[in-house]
């Protein structure tokens, strides 16, 4: 008798895609902001096109959350991975020959379209092709597109004193073109295969055909009228806005304090790079636990201790605050991994996707907009943090509906299929 298969068997490639997808996943973000000044002065633009480049990355993922199921339906999920990483790749390569704002926004554009597909993509990808391993891979993928986050804004600045801005926005290009390779390679083996990859499940050996639930008829999922997914959008929307409205003001916060900027600059940095403390854990706690939202309270704990220090008293314990906050957003990549664990197939994973992180972005856009707002209107603190506890007593309520135990798939469905 045949023993089982390691679930990694054949799939390698896919393995490989996701992750190196995943690496890529902000670059574009992260690999801009700290050259803005730079290229303010350089092609003439001020604040209010810096303001603008601040909201593209949320209002992008917005769209293309939305978008890219349906497409991801017409085309399978690898072609529209494949997609966005080449789309990334064009993206990155426009914006390292610019000319002017104009085309810098473009690149932008053509950029983040390809992550925000990327962003939709990833999880469902994970639900086909490891659905006895969703805890392990989701924290690799979490943990590298944390990587892709923080390093392209440590190095955006050395490599633009050391070689020009050109070559520090351009140098992300290669990342992206090694990750569509993957893809390439992954969509090869189907096509010179009648199985893409082999699982075997109970010893007989079956195969996954390219989209299977995407491609066939499937029931329609009324998200709109799904407390679950609703649930998802707001706990992710809401730890979107926190987390984007901290980027953006918690060194204004810290250099108002007394602090140097780059002091402020190293804290955003600790900030981030707490990201991977929560990547790693959140999806390894969440599997073993039937409702994580336990979870949920121990990040609102870190808030409700955060937000009064930083508010009160910025610079008694800079470090203590930060490190809380950083810990707070950790609703992040436990929402990307309740992704799969409540819904049954791919094609619900994809739907799910898309309608947290559409609706979800589209929360969050506006964040560090009104957080700014409330700190001309108040000039000082107070407005702008009473405002993110409001968001995350939101967040709470949206946490509540997202972690108890049920299905997409079965509470979401109409009886007739499309």
């Amino acid at each position: 008798m045949p023993s089982p298969a390691s679930p990694w068997t054949g799939r390698t490639w896919v393995l490989l895609g996701i992750l190196l997808s995943a690496l890529n996943l902000r670059t574009a973000v992260t690999s801009l902001t700290p050259l803005l000044d730079l290229l303010g002065n350089r092609f003439g633009f001020g604040s209010a096109v810096v303001g603008l480049f601040g909201m593209l990355p949320t209002a992008a993922f917005a769209l293309f959350g939305v978008a890219t199921p349906r497409m991801a339906h017409r085309m399978g999920l690898e072609q529209v991975a494949l997609l966005s990483m080449l789309l990334a790749a064009m993206g990155l390569l426009v914006r390292a020959f610019a000319d002017g704002a104009g085309v810098l926004a473009v690149g932008c554009v053509i950029a983040l379209a390809g992550m925000g597909m990327g962003n939709v993509v990833l999880p469902p990808l994970v639900k086909r092709y490891f659905p006895t391993r969703v805890g392990a891979v989701s924290a690799f993928y979490l943990t590298l597109l944390q990587v892709g986050t923080i390093v392209p804004a440590l190095l955006a600045v050395p490599l633009a004193d050391a070689a020009g801005w050109r070559l520090s926005l351009g140098v992300w290009t290669l990342p992206a073109v090694v990750a569509a390779l993957a893809w390439l390679a992954v969509l090869w083996r189907e096509q010179g295969h009648d199985a893409a990859l082999t699982a075997v499940h109970d010893g007989a050996v079956q195969t996954d055909d390219a989209a299977p639930e995407l491609a066939q008829p499937t029931t329609r999922l009324r998200l709109w009228r799904s407390p679950l997914a609703w649930g998802m959008a707001l706990m992710f929307g809401m730890t979107s806005l926190v987390s984007y409205s901290m980027f953006t003001w918690l060194p204004v916060l810290l250099t108002d304090a007394g602090a140097s900027p780059a002091f402020g600059g190293s804290m955003v940095a600790l900030f981030a790079g707490l990201g991977l403390v929560s990547a790693l854990s959140m999806p390894a706690l969440a599997v073993r636990m039937r409702n994580p939202f336990p979870l949920v309270l121990a990040c609102v704990l870190a808030y409700a201790v955060a937000f009064p220090g930083l508010m009160l008293a910025p610079m008694q314990a800079p470090v203590l605050w930060v490190i809380l906050l950083g810990l707070g957003p950790s609703t992040f990549p436990l929402a990307l991994t309740l992704i799969n664990l409540r819904t049954r197939t791919p094609s619900g994973s994809a739907a799910l996707s898309g309608f947290m992180q559409g609706m979800g972005y589209t929360l969050s856009c506006a964040g560090p907009l009104l957080f700014g707002i409330l700190h001309d209107l108040e000039g000082g603190w107070r407005l702008p943090f009473a405002f993110l506890g409001v968001c995350v007593l939101v967040m709470v309520a949206g946490s509540w509906q997202a972690c108890r135990e049920r299905m997409l798939e079965d509470a979401a469905s109409e009886s007739r299929v499309i």
